[in-house]
């Protein structure tokens, strides 16, 4: 059973950097599609950002195009958000996904960590 775990989240100033971790247990990384998406109060939950096992699909939002980064590190069986210029608009529960294999739709999701940015 595939299990994904987020940290990193927190309470931060307009313009600060934070760097979200996720951790893929039960399962690897390698040939999976992983991605970060978001949703703030009242909002519907958007897409992040996105990458799998061809380093060439690797996609973002346009709002965080330019300040965010995913980092896969097949190794560590992690992926990465890191987030500089942080916004206020940029507040919500950040929740990581996961693909089976070589799959397009995702199958696995953590339970998420609270971005907060104060302007």
């Amino acid at each position: 059973q595939v299990t994904l775990v987020e940290s990193g989240g927190g309470s931060v100033q307009a313009g600060d950097s934070l760097r979200l971790s996720c951790g893929l247990f039960g399962g690897d990384v390698t040939r999976r599609q992983m991605a970060w998406f978001r949703q703030a109060p009242g909002k519907e939950r958007q897409f992040v950002a996105h990458t799998n096992w061809r380093p060439e699909n690797t996609d973002y939002a346009d709002s965080v195009k330019g300040r965010f980064t995913i980092i896969r590190d097949n190794d560590k069986n992690m992926v990465y958000l890191q987030m500089n210029s942080l916004k206020s608009e940029d507040t919500a529960v950040y929740y990581c996904a996961a693909t089976m294999a070589f799959a397009a739709e995702y199958s696995y999701w953590g339970q998420g960590t609270q971005v907060t940015v104060s302007s």
